[in-house]
């Protein structure tokens, strides 16, 4: 296993109607989530809905999964936001809860400069001794990190990674070929190239409830195994397809669990609705 782990799960948060947090669902989903061959466990990013849970919630969440996964997976705490200090505090939080790396967003809705993209990611991995997981999605934070950006991070002893949903191949290629940083796949539906072009594993959406087909497609890339890794690839289409090509991402993933007696309830909070 890496420090980050190899078939990542970017982990819904389970609520209660009325959206408290459900702690038999987070026991059952870990659970889960481990039997099906996660070996990382991303909480409290995009699809754990990070913008509605307090600093406190946060805190407990990354806590709670630490306790129930132990050492049989990796703990990776989402703590970007749009302000730096409340990301600083964040991270000095999930460190003293117990996770092993930390995800940073590049800070939403502001749209500041690279300089300012850089200062805010320094400031959040000097914060503590962890591990820190770039996480790049333009379509949500309305600011892309540049090629140069990401080079220049790289040099900083605790930035290893890249949790990439920007979808640019090319991009990333020319990244890995000059820094160190391992790439991790963001977009479900580019899984299959970014393994073939050398990312060290997958966070992904879909392994809430298919981290085992996951864990398949990355050894059949490592096995060097073209076809196999194809038709798992394609197997997964119809899936992908349904939890993120249609409505949102978050609940249509809760509905598929709760259908499967996975998590209790399929409720989200407000601004998502649940899904049909």
């Amino acid at each position: 296993m890496t420090e980050f782990g190899t078939n990542l799960v970017a982990m819904v948060t389970p609520m209660q109607p009325g959206g408290a947090l459900s702690e038999p669902g987070l026991t059952r989903l870990v659970e889960h989530l481990l039997a099906t061959g996660c070996d990382g466990l991303v909480v409290g990013g995009t699809t754990g809905e990070s913008p509605t849970l307090s600093e406190a919630e946060s805190a407990d969440l990354v806590r709670a999964v630490v306790a129930r996964a132990g050492n049989r997976a990796r703990v990776l705490a989402g703590v970007g936001t749009h302000d730096t200090a409340s990301s600083v505090r964040r991270a000095r939080e999930a460190a003293a809860a117990g996770a092993d790396a930390l995800l940073l967003v590049c800070p939403y809705y502001s749209r500041p400069t690279q300089d300012g993209v850089i200062a805010h990611c320094v400031a959040v991995a000097d914060a503590t001794e962890l591990p820190v997981m770039l996480y790049d999605v333009p379509a949500r934070t309305g600011v892309a990190l540049a090629p140069s950006t990401l080079i220049a991070l790289a040099e900083h002893p605790r930035i290893r990674a890249v949790k990439d949903a920007k979808g640019d191949l090319a991009e990333a290629m020319t990244v890995l070929s000059r820094t160190s940083l391992a790439y991790y796949c963001g977009i479900d539906e580019l899984n299959l190239p970014y393994l073939a072009c050398g990312a060290a594993g997958l966070v992904s959406v879909v392994a809430n409830v298919a981290a085992d087909r996951t864990a398949e497609l990355i050894h059949a890339v490592r096995d060097g195994d073209l076809g196999r890794a194809r038709a798992i690839h394609a197997d997964l289409v119809p899936l992908t397809d349904r939890l993120l090509r249609s409505g949102t991402p978050t609940a249509n993933t809760k509905a598929v669990l709760a259908e499967r007696r996975i998590i209790p309830h399929a409720s989200v909070r407000l601004p998502l609705v649940e899904a049909s």
